[in-house]
């Protein structure tokens, strides 16, 4: 009996550890989780995360006033802490009590709306803790305009501060008249020491110690893998994001993940140094050799020039065994970073992970304002395969007093068309009567029950920042443009041109790489023509065949249906769909480069012979047939048509029909009815059409009604709910798929038939 209950209290006892790893918002002793502007008692966020009040860590409270934001973005999707704020017009400092040998996690959440009668474009200060300054003439009105998010986080590590209390001082800027500081909220959670050295890039056998330092988080990438929200990490609260933006060219690699029975084995590793899904994902170049040695893996992040950076690489090979099976070279900033790099070789064992630390300077001369990694097969040791492999991304930006870096400066291209009113994005309204938009992105309409599917898009006005859920993550990618001087700091950082969900999701080629491709646009390598102008078949990199759409000045499209078209085909990735590569917008010239389509199109599957009718799984039905009955020339308006007259069944074809469960029926014919709307702003996103599609799919397979999603809400168009709602947040903006359909392989459930198109993989 006392042995049965000794191993019960051990079961127990482990799954307290395991929960206190993984469990939901798990803080240490001594977290401070300050809501600022709260009343007393604080509140709770969306996630049940309680938030105290921040009056009592007030020493110098200057002219402080607590105000409500006036507006809450449809992004923001907890009142807690972005909904209350303080404000100073005047410096104010904190003082919190800490350990004076640990380091800390510092967390700053701003929300730039309107507080009173101050408007966020008139706030501009600098926030300094104990002497370090962490924002200097900080914007977060610019910021956020700039990367096209309603709120920003900015999140550091403060190393050991040798002193029991932490001071953060907030001080409006003295080069603005009227301007003022403001906080949301405020987050200072201890912390393990997770850093120590880092090799020093470009310098043999040179290294620099981190431990004393302190880093800003600019980048925290699950490579090869999804979106991890705080809840989900390994006790530490940080956010993981998809690195798919970051990738750069056409060659992308594949995507990875661990078998079921791959056991991540830490050994004495520390769990907290990145959480099992990062490890059970990865990207890597492929399967021939050929192609790999011709390529690097690579991808392109937007930092501030005149600094150094921790570039921390983590890896697990669960696939290989042996040493020398996979062996390849990391270069940062072009710079060898590691040479013969053997995961294998480092870990011991498959499913053993482990991580390296590059430390780079970046200086301040023209194009230095991007980090390059990049990852090629090393041949050197005839390895088994010629491939290279990286499962996460995290990059920090280091210095001992200074962490500030200056306000990103929209592009030159954003302010024209804003300023002449055919802006990509509407400039933040702060009227609180105005009407905001809605959900961007248009919508695709799908042909009712002969599954043929109609694309309908139209390009929808939204509030600036309702495209993303970040936190410190700041633009995905830099367009080649160079941008004007910041009103801000002084200093130039180019945001690229478009949107910058349109720039981030793509790559960007200058006019000179597209006449090089297409042989200065030769007549001869013309492959069609259509309204927005000709398209060129052409070569880029080493040798990728690609096809070049070049915009005809007279053509009725102009730059609104350019941005709309990059936008919507950056997000839409499926193995039968052409993919779009880049864009190249410079000196009047606008092009779409897109996946070469060798065998043909589809339209000269269907018409032309190219292949048998006889092998295609849908059945024979046009979607316009002018020799039927008028009624039913158009197989969307037939539907319709009988969807009032309560005989839909009479169009289902027959060797489905009473096979269809009636509730995923009402729902698919539902959606399809919102994406034939006459009016752009009632057509579904094409997030809302996924999800719904989804919906009908999941009905369908469940005969009893129910779904694999926890809730649905109705609204004037349903859209199912995540369970975790930062998740949800998260592929919602980026246009990702569900947690459900992400974990699950479309050969193995059929609800990944629409979970391809938000799910981009390998080629």
């Amino acid at each position: 009996m006392h042995t049965r209950a000794c191993l019960l209290l051990s079961l127990v006892g482990i799954l307290v550890l395991l929960n206190g790893i993984h469990g939901a918002w798990t803080e240490e002793p001594g977290s401070l989780i300050l809501g600022c502007g709260l009343g007393e008692g604080g509140a709770k966020d969306v996630d049940g995360r309680q938030w105290s009040p921040d009056d009592k860590f007030l020493e110098a409270q200057g002219d402080a006033i607590t105000s409500k934001a006036s507006y809450q973005d449809p992004s923001v999707l907890s009142e807690v802490p972005y909904m209350s704020a303080r404000v100073f017009t005047s410096e104010a400092t904190y003082k919190f009590p800490v350990l004076p040998d640990k380091r800390y996690w510092l967390r700053l959440h701003f929300y730039p709306s309107l507080y009173g009668s101050l408007n966020p474009s008139d706030s501009y200060f600098s926030v300094t803790a104990n002497g370090v300054t962490l924002l200097s003439n900080f914007s977060a009105s610019i910021t956020c305009e700039a990367l096209s998010q309603a709120y920003i986080d900015r999140e550091y590590s403060l190393a050991p501060l040798n002193t029991d209390s932490l001071t953060l001082t907030f001080k409006p800027s003295d080069k603005y008249k009227g301007a003022f500081a403001f906080i949301n909220g405020i987050q200072l959670i201890p912390m393990p020491e997770l850093f120590d050295s880092g090799a020093l890039v470009g310098y043999a056998d040179q290294t620099v110690d981190v431990k004393s330092l302190n880093l800003q988080t600019m980048f925290r990438l699950n490579v090869g893998g999804q979106y991890i929200s705080p809840t989900q990490d390994s006790g530490l609260t940080r956010m993981w994001y998809d690195d798919t933006p970051y990738l750069y060219g056409a060659a992308t690699g594949v995507t990875n993940q661990a078998e079921k029975d791959v056991q991540i084995n830490y050994q004495t590793m520390p769990r907290y140094v990145a959480p099992a899904d990062v490890y059970s994902t990865s990207r890597s170049m492929g399967n021939d050799k050929d192609i790999n040695m011709g390529f690097n893996l690579t991808w392109i992040f937007q930092i501030d020039p005149n600094s150094m950076y921790l570039t921390r690489l983590h890896f697990c090979d669960y696939y290989s065994s042996k040493v020398n099976e996979i062996v390849f070279n990391i270069y940062v900033n072009n710079q060898t970073a590691e040479a013969q790099a053997d995961v294998i070789g480092w870990t011991g064992g498959k499913g053993v992970p482990t991580y390296k630390d590059y430390v780079v300077y970046v200086q301040d001369v023209e194009g230095d304002e991007q980090l390059w990694l990049a990852l090629h097969p090393a041949p050197d040791t005839m390895p088994e395969f010629y491939d290279a492999i990286l499962n996460g991304v995290e990059i920090f930006k280091i210095n001992d007093t200074n962490l500030s870096g200056p306000n990103p400066q929209p592009s030159d291209m954003f302010l024209r068309h804003q300023g002449d009113g055919m802006g990509f994005q509407n400039p933040r309204a702060y009227d609180k009567n105005a009407v905001i938009g809605g959900a961007a992105g248009g919508a695709a309409g799908f042909a009712l029950m002969a599954a043929i599917c109609v694309a309908v898009y139209h390009k929808k006005k939204r509030a600036p920042g309702s495209d993303t859920h970040t936190s410190w993550l700041p633009i995905y990618l830099n367009s080649h443009t160079n941008g004007s001087k910041s009103t801000s700091s002084g200093k130039s950082i180019a945001n690229g041109n478009l949107s910058v969900m349109a720039q981030g999701l793509c790559r960007y080629f200058s006019l000179q790489e597209i006449k090089h491709a297409t042989k200065n646009f030769d007549e001869s390598n013309v492959i069609g023509v259509g309204g927005f102008g000709k398209v060129y078949k052409g070569v880029i990199d080493n040798g990728t065949k690609v096809a070049i759409k070049r915009s005809n000045p007279q053509s009725e499209q102009g730059v609104n249906e350019f941005q709309t078209e990059i936008e919507m085909l950056s997000k839409l990735r499926h193995k039968h769909l052409v993919s779009l590569i880049g864009f190249c917008e410079e000196d009047d010239e606008m092009c779409l480069v897109y996946d070469y389509m060798a065998l043909g199109t589809f339209r000269e599957h269907l018409y032309k012979g190219n292949k048998p009718l006889s092998t295609l799984s849908w059945k024979q039905r046009p979607v316009l047939n002018p020799n039927l009955p008028k009624e039913q020339v158009s197989l969307a308006d037939w539907a319709l048509i009988c969807k009032q007259k309560g005989t839909l069944e009479d169009i289902i074809d027959p060797h489905i029909k009473g096979k269809i469960n009636p509730e995923s029926l009402k729902k698919f014919v539902d959606t399809a009815e919102k994406c034939l709307s006459d009016s752009g702003l009632d057509r579904p996103s094409m997030n809302d059409l996924l999800w719904n599609l989804e919906f009908a799919l999941n009905l369908q397979e469940n005969v009893d009604g129910s779904t694999h999603s926890s809730r649905v809400e109705e609204s004037e168009f349903e859209e199912i709910s995540l369970r975790d709602k930062d998740i949800a947040a998260h592929y919602k903006n980026l246009s990702l798929g569900s947690e459900h359909e992400l974990s699950q392989d479309s050969s193995e459930n059929p609800t990944a038939i629409f979970s391809q198109l938000v799910n981009p993989t390998g080629r």
